[in-house]
């Protein structure tokens, strides 16, 4: 069974680059979202999503089966992941 890895991005940043690239490197699909470039209501219904999984609103905040983390915690990303 594969894990759903769902991250919340933003297009300038570094941590949330980083993450991606490791997440590529690893072989591991994932889906994101840059939140940057939304706009409007569907940036709004999206900050909305990620203010319930993490209250800060910071980024990269990654979704891996029912775990949440916040920023690039590569550590944490391997024991979610089981690598």
């Amino acid at each position: 069974m594969e894990i759903r890895v769902k991250m919340y991005t933003l297009s300038t940043c570094s941590h949330c680059r980083a993450t991606k690239k490791f997440l590529e490197d690893c072989n591991v699909r994932y889906e994101f979202t840059d939140v940057d470039l939304l706009t409007g209501d569907e940036r709004a219904a999206i900050l909305e999503d990620v203010r319930k999984l993490n209250p800060a609103c910071s980024f990269p905040t990654i979704q891996i089966g029912d775990k949440v983390i916040v920023g690039f915690r590569e550590d944490e990303i391997r024991e979610a992941l089981g690598l």
